[in-house]
């Protein structure tokens, strides 16, 4: 077991997603010199998750998806890369992390820690001898399988018609792969509990909206009920669903939604709930122990998780400038999340979810405001050609 000596302890990265690079790039623009050490467990290199949802609209295929290589990463932002490399532990009374690769382990020091360790897929319990077989998408390697098992050719015009996937649950990221797929040919059903599509996000009218324009694109829907069991082999499955009926697929993809990892914070004996709990400054209960992204769980947030690129943004900005001397408190400015789904273009400023208040219709088709109980705007969801009355609309909406 090697040792790194704590005299020239470095900041310690633990994640090369977006929140965990941008972290890095942000604190080099501060500062230059000091040693940083990112730990992870894939390859390292670069790219926009949100992209893992409408690549095939754009005819990409996973290599075209990576923006920059790990190595390039390194090289540019002056970092110590661990690529393919597992933490097994953490001890932040010490400030040392056990990692290893390749059944080697070592004991790294760390001056500050920093935990982006992101999220993993819900799962709900499915029955049947093709359960395994359900999918998730995550990261460019899960994005990369599903394709394959797919046998799908992102430059081809159109996919065989015989092609055809369930996927479970119509929230953001269900209804944007449900979008994209059916654009690239493929017979998509779309299996939710709820009576509508992003029935958490939008408003009803909005919602029924982008049910109805998506399936003008050929999605089915199936509310009201739950993917139960899968039965089947060897690409083909028959899936069956709670209210009885079901349909025959070539792959079903679960898209439920992220659960923070907080395993290895749990394991260290941090504070977790939702997810790793940081105070303004994004420090865990632990000193000198930091965390951001799908993992965190933001007081500057009323205790939420978010789960999108602008607050992760606005988070590496203020940490960066904490790690690098200045403390420096987040603040999380209003920050709408546009849905890809071209069949209806949708940008949605939501309301914390606590908050009493109403969704009203606003001025103009495409438009609805959630109004709290004392008259202020507090939120808003714009869909179509309205879109392009998210700058307005932020202005009128108080955070």
């Amino acid at each position: 077991m090697t040792d790194t000596s704590p005299s020239i302890a470095p900041l310690l990265i633990i994640g090369a997603g977006l929140a965990g690079w941008t972290t890095v790039r942000e604190f080099r623009k501060l500062d230059a010199t000091s040693p940083v050490v990112l730990v992870t467990a894939d390859s390292g290199d670069f790219y926009a998750k949100p992209t893992l949802s409408n690549a095939y609209a754009q005819k990409r295929t996973p290599p075209q998806l990576v923006t920059t290589p790990a190595a390039k990463m390194a090289e540019t932002l002056n970092v110590t890369l661990l690529a393919h490399h597992q933490v097994q532990s953490l001890d932040t009374a010490a400030q040392t992390a056990i990692v290893s690769h390749n059944g080697h382990p070592q004991t790294l020091h760390y001056r500050q820690l920093v935990l982006a360790t992101g999220g993993h897929p819900i799962r709900i319990p499915v029955a049947g001898s093709a359960a395994d077989q359900v999918k998730s998408i995550n990261n460019l390697d899960d994005f990369a399988a599903f394709h394959q098992a797919l046998g799908l050719d992102a430059s081809a015009a159109m996919q065989p018609p015989t092609t055809t996937v369930v996927i479970m649950g119509a929230g953001l990221i269900g209804c944007e792969f449900a979008n994209d797929l059916v654009q690239a040919g493929v017979a998509v059903h779309v299996v939710d509990p709820s009576p509508r599509p992003l029935a958490l996000l939008l408003p009803a009218e909005a919602g029924e909206q982008l049910q109805a324009a998506l399936q003008a694109q050929g999605v089915v829907w199936h509310f009201g009920t739950t993917v139960t069991a899968v039965e089947g082999a060897d690409n083909r499955l028959q899936v069956q669903f709670a209210n009885g009926s079901g349909v025959a697929a070539q792959m079903v993809l679960s898209a439920i939604g992220l659960r923070a990892d907080t395993a290895l914070a749990t394991a260290a004996g941090l504070a977790c709930e939702r997810g790793i709990v940081v105070d303004d400054m994004l420090q865990t209960s632990a000193p000198h122990v930091y965390a951001l992204g799908d993992c965190a769980q933001y007081a500057s947030a009323g205790q939420r998780t978010l789960p999108y690129v602008m607050p992760i943004m606005n988070a590496a900005r203020a940490l960066a400038a904490t790690l690098a001397g200045t403390p420096t408190p987040v603040v999380f400015p209003l920050m709408p999340v546009s849905i890809k789904t071209p069949a209806l273009p949708t940008v949605v400023a939501a309301p914390h979810p606590a908050l009493p208040g109403t969704w009203k219709a606003g001025d103009g088709e495409g438009v609805w405001q959630f109004v709290d109980a004392d008259g202020v705007q507090r939120g808003f969801v714009l869909t179509g050609k309205s879109t392009a009355r998210r700058m307005e609309q932020s202005k009128a909406t108080h955070a």
